[in-house]
């Protein structure tokens, strides 16, 4: 009777164990996950956002899917390292249900869905799913099981397409530019460098220059990213085909010029824009588009503050508390005690 209790509890045991897993499996039972250094094209679907595809092509990362663009090199880099990083710790569930899989968020509609290659041999194809206290949950193509795993971050893998995108619209030292072009329904504006800045609105010299206002708009496109993107729009869609607004900045020596052109509203205050030789639409903020849609006066020195300051001592009643000029024998009830006491 012993006997059978006991080889009841073994079996039972062993089925609970293929259901569930156990964290003993030895290291070298245990996938494989980390890829190699020279990895050149990664696939990653975040849920129910889409695909996003990246390869390597010479020295540099192009995204190539769901749009064919430059990506950015910082956070491809940050990917392919990450990469590296995995590691499986531990088995979860050996043989996981469907209602495991769910509770570990491994629905197509909420997993991160990894495949790595080098040279058209995959190298990695993994999902992840839950996080929790035992590590990031992950199932490897080819396992049946559920793997704890370390060096996962999600912030590397779960990016907007756009955050995969190389944002830089135009790079320059703010030094070095000598001429700026401004085209817009006020007419157009037209600055030069020499010990300071010049200007004219419509051929006519701006008075009261502020040469600190013409820098400002200098520091706005020197190192400039896009917000977002419009891909896919028409001309007509994003106004780029009459634009609202155009500047041009010459570098000194003849280093290369920078044009924008702002287009109509992308979404809030931000525009849609387009540089000189680059059928990129990119979506610029506010700041950016109010030193294109601008006019004379917005470069001028402001009044001066310290003739305000003054003319507002001089309004000043007579007889206020604390102020010169308070007369003797101020009443009851004036200043302190609102009683007069």
């Amino acid at each position: 009777m012993v006997l059978a209790a006991l080889g009841g509890a073994v079996y039972f045991k062993a089925k609970e164990d293929q259901k569930i897993g156990t964290s003993q499996m030895t290291s070298a039972e245990l996938p494989e996950l980390k890829t190699p250094d020279d990895v050149d094209k990664v696939s990653i679907t975040n849920g129910d956002k889409g695909e996003v595809v990246l390869e390597k092509k010479g020295d540099k990362w192009e995204v190539t899917k769901p749009v064919n663009a430059p990506a950015n090199q910082t956070n491809a880099k940050a990917l392919v390292d990450s990469l590296k990083e995995l590691k499986a710790k531990e088995l979860i569930a050996a043989a996981p249900s469907e209602d495991q899989k769910k509770e570990f968020q491994f629905e197509p509609s909420k997993a991160v869905h990894v495949v790595a290659y080098k040279g058209g041999d995959k190298k990695l194809d993994a999902t992840f799913g839950k996080s929790g206290a035992r590590g990031q949950m992950a199932m490897v193509d080819g396992k049946p099981g559920v793997f704890a795993v370390s060096g996962y971050s999600s912030y590397a893998y779960t990016r907007e397409v756009k955050g995969w995108r190389d944002t830089e619209i135009f790079k320059f030292d703010d030094g070095n530019a000598t001429q700026i072009m401004i085209e817009n329904a006020n007419g157009p504006l037209s600055f030069t460098k020499g010990d300071h800045w010049a200007g004219t609105a419509k051929g006519k010299p701006i008075a009261e220059l502020d040469d600190d206002k013409v820098k400002d708009t200098v520091r706005a496109f020197n190192s400039l990213n896009a917000e977002d993107f419009g891909d896919g729009k028409s001309p007509a869609d994003t106004g780029l085909d009459a634009p609202e607004g155009k500047i041009t900045i010459a570098l000194k020596d003849g280093a290369g010029n920078y044009t924008l052109k702002i287009g109509k509203v992308a979404s809030g205050t931000s525009h849609y824009a387009q540089k000189e030789g680059d059928s990129t639409i990119f979506v610029v903020p506010e700041r950016v588009v109010n030193k294109v849609i601008t006019e004379p006066s917005k470069f001028q020195k402001s009044k001066d503050a310290g003739a305000d300051a003054a003319k507002g001592a001089a309004a000043m009643p007579v007889g206020m508390p604390g102020m010169p000029g308070m007369p003797h024998g101020m009443p009851a009830g004036m200043g302190g005690d609102p009683h007069g006491h």
